[in-house]
């Protein structure tokens, strides 16, 4: 009786769910998912006008066949010149490859001639990555032209947040530039150090920027390197200020990496003072073996 029972009650809730499992299953409808918005670049202002150099136009198929724009004078000012037979040694601690990093003609291909100079500054800071670069081209017709660059040289195969510019300055300022390129500055040691009366060895500096000094002429090139200590910069603060003043003012975002602007009043009286108390600019010892 009891495996009657069992049967029975089991046969009832069988048919008891036969109802629910013949019911039709109401389903949702499949949701529809939404395009995904096409991401379109900016319109360009309608104040900026299109630079066509040295970007390419927008049409692939024109960038075989396309005349270009030449490039702006400013932009390569010794350019499209033969080379000497004979090219002077250009003393300058930046490679080929590097210039080309920079967005410049390398120093080592330009050609100089008679009566013109390039005077170039890179300034390396201790405590950052943002290098700038300053480059015064004076022409033998007259013309003078500041080229800048400023980026991140660190972490990256190139130069990361690069900005530049090329420019023409007056032609008036093309007397004091040949000036500096007769300063005293330029026969002292490269790699020099402040050396007090009293004081056994040269200084050290440990903060603040480095810099680079180069000069191109027809007979060659001459570099400098000065630390950070006062002394040393204010040996050559009248080419570091000529040079400098004249890249300043043209591109803002190079601007702001230079706060007191292109005044070296405070290391050329740390040079006097040296001077005065019987110290002197010494070069470097060299690195041990």
């Amino acid at each position: 009786m009891a495996s009657g029972r069992g049967t029975v009650l089991a046969s009832a809730a069988w048919v008891a769910l036969v109802p629910l499992a013949l019911a039709p299953i109401a389903l949702a409808p499949p949701a529809v998912a939404e395009p995904l918005p096409i991401q379109t670049a900016p319109a360009a202002a309608a104040d900026e006008p299109l630079q066509p150099w040295p970007y390419p136009p927008p049409d692939p198929a024109e960038w075989w066949s396309a005349d270009w724009p030449p490039a702006p004078e400013a932009a390569d000012p010794l350019g499209g010149r033969r080379a000497p037979r004979r090219a002077p040694d250009v003393q300058t601690p930046v490679e080929p490859t590097l210039y080309r990093l920079w967005g410049l003609p390398p120093l080592q291909a330009q050609v100089v001639r008679r009566g013109e100079a390039v005077f170039e500054v890179w300034r390396r800071p201790s405590n950052s990555v943002e290098q700038v670069v300053f480059r015064v081209i004076l022409r033998q017709d007259g013309a003078v032209f500041v080229q800048g660059r400023a980026g991140r040289a660190c972490c990256e195969p190139q130069i990361a947040r690069r900005v530049g510019f090329d420019a023409r300055l007056p032609d008036e300022t093309r007397a004091s530039f040949l000036a500096l390129a007769r300063d005293s500055a330029w026969a002292t040691p490269r790699d020099a150090v402040a050396q007090e009366a009293l004081a056994s060895v040269g200084s050290i500096c440990l903060a603040g920027a480095a810099y680079d000094l180069v000069l191109l002429t027809e007979n060659g090139g001459y570099a400098l390197r000065r630390d950070c200590e006062p002394a040393e910069i204010g040996q050559a603060a009248e080419i570091l200020q000529a040079v400098i003043g004249a890249g300043l003012g043209h591109e803002p975002r190079i601007d702001v990496l230079f706060p007191a602007g292109a005044d070296f009043s405070g290391p050329r009286g740390a040079y006097e003072q040296l001077l005065q108390e019987g110290g002197y600019i010494k070069a470097a010892d060299p690195p041990a073996p």
